[in-house]
């Protein structure tokens, strides 16, 4: 197919993804809230309230993320740290992973991390939100959560994986012919 009707082709698409996402964002306005506990983490400055992330903002972003060893979540926390800012002015935002304050603190500041970080290691938070598997193996997506009458709601998640909405690279890639074919991301370069 030539450059033209390829390009004509690929817009139609483009155009098709744009109405499902406003049809995604229709539903997810009418979706009921899941109730949840005030779960405690710790953090690097002591033990956080689930409640307390939220500091001044109504919702709360949360990433599941499966911890330092994961190149893949790792590759995600790095373009969530570069829209943090943005992010910022609308809602808060945590990372909460399986590993050690510690250790997230060091990693963190080796990336150079701007967010908060919690660990919900002897905890139920991940099983509870479905991001730990029946066999213990942590799974990456993120949870949006909301205080509403002095409760907190989940409203939404999603599961994160390659290719998802979540990471621009992807879609970057999904411009050149071969898309992703043989890239898998590293801790450094």
């Amino acid at each position: 197919m030539n450059y033209k009707d390829t390009n004509a082709k690929l817009t139609d698409y483009r155009r098709r993804i744009t109405e499902l996402r406003q049809q995604m964002r229709e539903t997810q306005a009418s979706v009921e809230p899941e109730a949840v506990k005030d779960y405690e983490f710790a953090a690097a400055r002591g033990s956080v309230k689930l409640s307390e992330l939220f500091g001044s903002k109504r919702d709360l972003i949360m990433v599941h993320s499966m911890g330092v060893k994961c190149a893949y979540c790792t590759l995600w926390a790095d373009g969530y740290n570069g829209i943090y800012e943005h992010i910022a002015q609308r809602a808060a935002f945590a990372i909460s992973s399986p590993d050690a304050p510690e250790v997230q603190r060091s990693f963190a500041e080796s990336r150079g991390w701007r967010f908060p970080i919690v660990s919900h290691k002897g905890t139920s938070f991940a099983a509870d939100m479905g991001y730990q598997s029946e066999d213990g193996r942590y799974i990456p997506g993120i949870s949006v959560f909301r205080k509403e009458r002095g409760q907190i709601v989940r409203v939404s998640d999603a599961r994160s994986e390659p290719g998802d909405d979540f990471c621009t690279l992807w879609h970057l890639f999904d411009l050149m012919p071969d898309g992703a074919t043989g890239f898998s991301p590293k801790f450094n370069y």
